[in-house]
């Protein structure tokens, strides 16, 4: 054999051994055919549990606390409880509608002012179909003094209209069907699914709990009201909910208001304050706290 042939049988040898020019592909070596294994992830005690799992019933996902986040929550919770144990909705109001409508009335207004308005417009029209019967145009009067009187007026009408038509002139008790309610979104219906039917659905934020919320650390100074209700909700226990709301109401009217009122040497704000701008500090009284990150 010449010495040319036997080097292409070489070279053919040594393609067919690599597997190069062959329809089928190389056998993967022993090592690679081996299914992977991975070890299972350790469960580390800090991680929260899922929000489905605590309230599978909610519509959204809970953010993820620690155990030090909730036991800090606990306490304060305590604390505002011995400070604020009559805390309480302070819409006047009778009956479900009325207090669903006092709610709708109270968007950009004070509690004062919708309290000095509703008595009247109560006493004009005692039911839902009372509302219905009549126009927006003859409710405005009644709450002329309010903000926004006129879209007021025109939620009112709509809600309670739709209160005869669908729900026998009742007021609903689910946030589902509540939503459905002209001029209702999920603050005013949780007022009234907590204070009326005990029912804890969400946590109310009105200006004072967003407030109270972000200089107390439990939520992060660009949270929306959505977010700040969402953390609210993964950190406390669901059947404090309404209560916490109306406390922390209590704080921001009463201690730690807006602005211009130092409340440094509140228990509650030397205690748990973490981002509060009405008095300045060394932030040594929110040293340790845990914020919301």
């Amino acid at each position: 054999m010449s010495a040319k042939k036997k080097a292409t049988r070489t070279r053919a040898a040594n393609a067919a051994h690599d597997g190069i020019g062959e329809s089928t592909p190389r056998p993967a070596a022993p090592d690679a055919r081996k299914p992977r294994t991975t070890k299972p992830r350790a469960t580390r005690t800090s991680r929260p549990r899922a929000s489905s799992a605590l309230y599978p019933d909610l519509p959204v996902a809970l953010p993820r606390t620690t155990p030090e986040q909730r036991a800090r929550a606990e306490r304060l919770l305590l604390a505002l409880r011995a400070h604020y144990p009559d805390a309480h909705c302070e819409l006047t109001h009778s009956s479900a509608h009325e207090l669903l409508v006092a709610t709708i009335l109270s968007a950009q207004c004070t509690d004062v002012a919708v309290n000095k308005a509703t008595p009247a417009l109560f006493a004009r029209f005692p039911t839902p179909a009372a509302y219905a019967q009549a126009t927006p145009a003859e409710i405005e009067p009644y709450i002329r003094s309010l903000g926004f009187f006129r879209n007021k007026a025109k939620s009112i009408h709509g809600a309670m209209t739709l209160l005869v038509e669908k729900f026998n002139g009742e007021v609903p008790r689910t946030m589902d069907e509540l939503l459905t309610l002209p001029g209702v979104a999920r603050k005013t219906a949780g007022v009234v699914l907590g204070n009326i039917f005990k029912i804890n659905d969400g946590v109310v934020v009105d200006t004072h709990v967003e407030r109270l919320s972000k200089r107390l650390g439990l939520a992060r100074p660009s949270d929306a009201p959505a977010d700040v209700e969402n953390r609210l909700m993964s950190l406390f226990p669901r059947e404090s909910w309404c209560d916490l709301s109306h406390m922390l109401i209590f704080h921001g009217r009463r201690a730690c208001k807006a602005r211009h009122v130092p409340c440094g040497k509140h228990p509650i704000c030397a205690e748990f304050r973490v981002r509060c701008n009405n008095e300045r500090w060394d932030g040594e009284a929110g040293a340790g706290a845990s914020q919301a990150t």
